[in-house]
């Protein structure tokens, strides 16, 4: 334990000590702190916190490492090997840290302030995807609470920190929105009005349950109509305004499929017709990679995820349909499939999920299916009699 020494100063005795904080990650010298007070009893109680603190590991030196500084290291750490759309969500969930908080201190932040952080991002955080100035929804909150939550614990591990301001911050409830689905004969509704566009082929297989992702991701290097497979390995998704091409994030999201006569139909068609344009665009035409993307526009260009969206709202008006999501169609098709008798492992390879996945999330019985409960009960009773 240091010594406590007396020191003279002008206007009276002072007290100190002397804490060794070992060698300086970066130079290697010895670091040292000074602790100075008026009266002894306060040097000797805060000699035993100090020491107490350094024998349990708990001891954090003073710093001016600002919050944005620690979240820079987070990130470094964080991402190593971690693929680009991960790299853009961590980076964007914690923007709005860095807008309120980043020039803050590091050791100065409390738990006062992450909730405020919260109630801030909740009430008027919104700066894309809506009304600036607008709040933003439970899961972007918790998705930005998550990664500041990670942060300020490495921070701790490295000893930046004594404790973590955010471990008891709660985040905001959410729930899940309940999927609509169509049915199998609004479904053929849809591919009727469908056939007749010229990304046919990309609406069939969004209705056959494929990701938006995956749509938007397919080239044709991953088409053989000959075998009549497609195979699943790229997805073109938006994460904080930006397409990033990404790959599945599990060996499930990787599949080959096989196709039904009507998709290969629309495939070829589309695949003919792509061929026409690059002949009359000429050098306009981006080639793109890997023979091309399949859901492109005239001049090859890769359509954004978003004018998938919103070409399926209106071709689903047009149709005279229940208004749903894009993503409400793979809900619809798995849920179709169930119906049908497909067993639950092989809906979840379709749809590159776990069984357990699939069936507690995508799967959902319409009103109507519930008469099959209601026949079965009805034969379990009067087998009965």
């Amino acid at each position: 334990m240091p010594r406590i020494q007396q020191v003279q100063r002008t206007g009276g005795v002072r007290y100190r000590f002397t804490l060794n904080l070992g060698r300086d990650p970066v130079t290697g010298g010895r670091r040292q702190r000074v602790h100075t007070y008026d009266d002894p009893k306060t040097a000797e109680r805060e000699r035993a916190r100090l020491t107490g603190q350094m024998v349990e590991g708990r001891h954090t030196d003073r710093s001016r490492m600002t919050v944005s500084e620690a979240l820079d290291a987070y990130l470094a750490s964080a991402l190593f090997e971690r693929e680009a759309a991960t790299r853009v969500s961590y980076a964007g969930a914690l923007l709005p840290v860095r807008d309120r908080l980043g020039g803050r201190r590091l050791q100065s932040l409390t738990r006062a302030d992450i909730e405020e952080l919260r109630d801030w991002l909740l009430s008027s955080g919104r700066r894309r995807g809506g009304t600036p100035s607008t709040g933003l929804g439970p899961r972007s909150v918790a998705l930005t609470l998550g990664r500041l939550k990670a942060a300020l614990a490495m921070a701790c591990a490295e000893g930046w920190l004594a404790r973590n301001p955010a471990e008891h911050v709660r985040p905001p409830r959410q729930v899940r929105r309940a999927a609509t689905t169509w049915s199998a004969g609004q479904v053929r509704a849809f591919l009727e009005l469908a056939g007749t566009d010229r990304l046919h082929a990309a609406w069939r297989m969004t209705l056959y349950g494929l990701r938006r992702g995956e749509v938007a991701g397919l080239r044709w290097d991953a088409v053989d109509l000959d075998a009549a497979t497609i195979t699943i390995g790229l997805a073109r998704v938006l994460v904080y305004g930006r397409v990033v091409v990404k790959t599945p994030k599990s060996e499930r999201g990787y599949r080959t499929l096989p196709l039904d006569g009507d998709l290969v139909a629309a495939l070829r068609l589309l695949h003919t017709g792509q061929a026409a344009e690059r002949l009359a665009a000429g050098p306009a035409h981006e080639p793109g990679p890997g023979g091309g993307w399949v859901a492109a526009d005239e001049l090859g260009v890769p359509l954004h995820p978003e004018h998938l969206t919103d070409e399926f709202a209106r071709i689903a008006k047009r149709a005279g349909l229940p208004r749903i999501r894009l993503h409400d169609a793979r809900h619809s098709m798995n849920s179709l499939l169930a119906a049908a008798g497909v067993p639950d492992h092989i809906r979840a390879a379709w749809m590159g999920h776990t069984v357990a996945v699939n069936v507690s999330v995508y799967t959902h019985a319409r009103p109507e299916d519930l008469a099959v409960a209601s026949k079965a009960l009805a034969g379990i009773l009067a087998a009965g009699e």
